[in-house]
């Protein structure tokens, strides 16, 4: 152990500790404002940032992911605990309840090696998805920037609340608020081309992302100077003294079960966007990812949360770039950046009180607009107008109707776009190339197609979702080419074959044999030629399988079935 830690101390303590400390600067603000868009007291998010960063650093894959309060989980916590704050739970319960119910789910999907759930969160969903959070989480901090007690986290509740309200905004806290945004905004697009005039560029870099921490110092000077809070300006105010509170989140039967249907999209967002963060960062240092222990990791990072007066916790991008730009070695960093975060919570307790809301809701606007990524849409209207739907619907939902509904839908429609695609089978028919062994569609290149033969390539793997459209498509091509004697299926695409495909060859070779047709196979893969013996296909088949096509076409070298 003693080896282990001189060798850490002298190849990695160094940029760990450099890296933690930047990116606890970071994240101070971030929790605050994180932790007020999930409805909860700001101290939430600072305590989310303490013992999970530590569970993950212990658990996880990545070496420079960081995990603790983001924007869409924060969005994701919101919609769930809103119904029940509402009948009378406090905030902070429903929160723990919530992280505990994640954590567990993670900790399952880890045990029984679930990783492959991701794919439910298509690439479209989960652009759809993040665009809309943005702009939802962008519109509910509206109110808390300007100045207004309205509330919402849609466009149709929010617009109704500010209604209802009849107070469009208060002075003095929207010039708090803009003043921050236009900072933000310019800190984000002109820091660091200034600083790099001084500045190497690596260093100017890392100046330019702790610009929100500058902002916030900027304003909690202003708030004290002009006195704020006299003048009705919305502050962060005295947060409880550091004491971390350990204990079991609440045991009610009753709020476990109301929040169980919000677990679920929660943690597998947490999942999909976490991965994707770790992934992202692990090419760039050509680093493996885990994708069970990035489970692991998470699941333990919420489940202390719960038990440690937090809220639910993800991985962020922003902070993951910046520790890996800062030179972050090893995971330690965020245990480090945990333990810095603690000593900002012991000596800038009075600071924070005097932090204007509305200078929170300014950084989650510039932070959650950053990182969407608009040209996705453009890209996949040209590539695929069907999914260009899904990602447009899944967005819309998401702003006007609620982030549940939006991935339950998300969800349903990729799944509808699977199904048609796979339930219509490419079948092309195809010819050789020349004097070549190649074959190739004969509706895209000059081929020569033997006279009597069919030629046919499978494009899927034959399933029950397609297998019933087998039959009528060969079919079709056989009365496009009338005389045919021998049909030939190039089965190299196919990956698989269940008992619903099997009866459709079946069906295929009889309707074959009673018009006088030989079926023959090429290219069978091991596994697929195994699912047909086990399927007894020797007693009924009687074409012959090839090794290669070539062999098919010229009829040499095959088998009996």
């Amino acid at each position: 152990m003693r080896g282990r830690w001189r060798a850490y101390r002298r190849e990695a303590l160094r940029d760990d500790l450099v890296a933690a400390f930047i990116v606890a600067v970071l994240l101070i603000p971030q929790s605050l404002a994180y932790a007020l868009l999930a409805g909860l007291p700001p101290q939430a998010g600072l305590y989310a940032s303490l013992l999970p960063m530590a569970a993950y650093a212990a658990l996880g894959s990545s070496s420079v992911n960081s995990v603790g309060p983001v924007a869409v989980v924060a969005l994701l916590t919101a919609h769930a605990i809103e119904p029940v704050v509402a009948s009378g739970t406090p905030a902070t319960a429903a929160a723990l309840v919530l992280a505990a119910e994640a954590g567990l789910l993670l900790g399952a999907a880890a045990l029984f090696r679930l990783d492959a759930l991701a794919a439910l969160l298509s690439t479209p969903v989960l652009h759809g998805f993040s665009t809309g959070a943005a702009l939802a989480i962008t519109l509910s901090q509206l109110p808390a920037l300007l100045g207004s007690p309205a509330k919402g986290f849609t466009a149709p509740a929010l617009a109704g609340s500010w209604w209802a309200s009849g107070v469009p905004g208060h002075a003095l806290t929207a010039a708090f608020g803009l003043l921050a945004l236009a900072l933000l905004w310019w800190a984000r697009r002109f820091a660091r081309p200034l600083l790099s005039r001084w500045l190497p560029a690596h260093h100017a870099s890392l100046l330019a992302r702790c610009a929100p921490l500058a902002v916030v110092g900027l304003s909690i000077a202003l708030a004290w100077a002009l006195a704020a809070d006299t003048r009705g300006v919305a502050l962060v105010g005295t947060l409880p003294a550091f004491a971390l509170p350990l204990a079991l989140p609440p045991l009610d039967a009753a709020l476990w079960w109301r929040l169980l249907p919000s677990a679920v999209p929660l943690a597998l967002v947490t999942f999909v966007s976490s991965l994707a963060v770790s992934e992202g960062l692990g090419l760039r240092r050509r680093e493996q990812v885990d994708a069970r222990r990035e489970l692991t990791g998470l699941a333990a990072a919420d489940l202390v949360a719960a038990c440690s007066a937090g809220m639910p916790v993800g991985g962020s991008f922003s902070r993951g770039a910046l520790n890996a730009e800062a030179g972050a070695r090893t995971r330690a960093a965020g245990a480090w950046a945990a333990l810095l975060m603690a000593l900002a919570m012991l000596l800038l307790t009075a600071p924070l009180a005097w932090l204007p809301r509305a200078v929170l809701a300014a950084s989650i606007v510039i932070a959650v607009l950053g990182v969407v990524e608009w040209r996705a849409f453009a890209e996949a209207w040209r590539y695929s107008p069907p999914e260009f739907g899904v990602m447009a619907g899944v967005c819309a939902l998401t702003l006007f109707v609620g982030s549940e509904a939006a991935l339950a839908a998300g969800v349903a429609l990729s799944v509808g776009l699977l199904l048609q695609r796979s339930a219509n089978p490419h079948v092309a028919r195809i010819g050789r190339v020349g004097d070549s062994e190649h074959y190739r569609n004969v509706d895209r290149h000059a081929v020569h197609c033997t006279p009597g033969v069919l030629a046919l390539r499978i494009d899927e793997s034959l399933l029950f979702t397609n297998a019933r459209r087998l039959v009528g498509v060969v079919d079709a091509q056989l009365a496009a080419v009338p005389g045919t004697q021998r049909v030939v299926l190039l089965m190299s695409p196919v990956n698989a074959i269940d008992f619903s495909a099997l009866e459709a060859l079946r069906a295929l070779h009889d309707l074959l044999a009673g018009r006088g047709i030989r079926l023959d196979l090429t290219e069978v893969k091991g596994p697929v030629l195994d699912r047909l013996r086990a399927g007894g296909w020797q007693h009924w088949f009687r074409g012959r399988v090839f090794l290669s096509h070539h062999q098919g076409m010229r009829d040499e070298g095959g088998q009996g079935g």
